[in-house]
């Protein structure tokens, strides 16, 4: 539930198009709502600006099924990340879509989009991250453009997108192997860069922590790096910092 929600509950009831019992029963799952293991955070984007978002990995396809219905059925769109095909055609909602190669579902994403959210990555391997990572800052609001495969073995293709980096508010950069596409395109620009290391490349990458390694000694001041293969929060970072942009113009 956000503040658009609140405010229509509140405006109907001081209308008299709902009475006291009918504006009870629309706000009294806040803060949250109790389904068996499972305590659904429907206060969260009303604190945070993020709503909850449902993580499948671990959980069974029932507990996220249960999860994913009554968050849409409150809100009436929902974000799903590390999912599978079996979780989606089991989800039954109209609206929903499966993205299968980054494993996020996602029903009704904001429709005013805001700013602008530039993601990058170095190889066409890194895809499935950069993906979960433009869904959710859609999901969420932003403005979102992708250019990918510019990585630094062939650095003259970075260079071809010179002016799109520099009207982006935000850059995220997606990059396995050794990782550093993040301070190349940071020593280009001044705009806000988001690194996100990904599980791609041979023995001596073990599984991202040479990226990660690699972004966090950057030579470039103001870098953020988020976890190996995170691609959800990266979006969401990009998301706020954008949106903050975007509130003051």
């Amino acid at each position: 539930m956000n503040f658009a929600q609140i405010r229509d509950i509140l405006e109907k009831l001081q209308k008299g198009e709902l009475d006291l019992k009918e504006a009870l029963t629309h706000l009294k799952d806040l803060p949250f709502e109790n389904i068996r293991n499972t305590h659904i955070d429907h206060h969260r984007e009303l604190r945070q600006g993020i709503p909850e978002v449902v993580f499948a990995q671990g959980k069974t396809k029932e507990e996220v099924i249960s999860i994913a219905r009554k968050l849409y059925e409150r809100s009436g769109r929902v974000l799903i990340t590390r999912a599978n095909e079996e979780i989606y055609k089991a989800l039954n909602i109209s609206s929903a879509k499966f993205h299968s190669r980054s494993g996020v579902i996602m029903a009704s994403e904001e429709k005013d989009k805001i700013g602008s959210v530039l993601i990058i990555t170095a190889g066409t391997s890194d895809i499935p991250v950069a993906e979960e990572a433009q869904l959710t800052a859609s999901f969420l609001g932003s403005n979102v453009k992708t250019v990918y495969d510019i990585g630094v073995a062939g650095i003259h293709r970075l260079f071809a997108y010179k002016e799109l980096i520099q009207q982006a508010n935000v850059i995220v950069v997606v990059a396995g192997m050794e990782g550093a596409l993040p301070s190349v395109v940071g020593g280009l620009t001044d705009r806000v860069i988001i690194g996100v290391p990904t599980s791609r490349g041979y023995g001596t990458a073990f599984g991202g922590l040479t990226a990660l390694m690699s972004m966090l000694n950057s030579c470039v001041p103001g870098i953020a790096v988020m976890n190996i293969d995170n691609g959800f929060g990266a979006g969401c970072l990009a998301h706020k910092i954008n949106r903050g942009f975007s509130l003051k113009a």
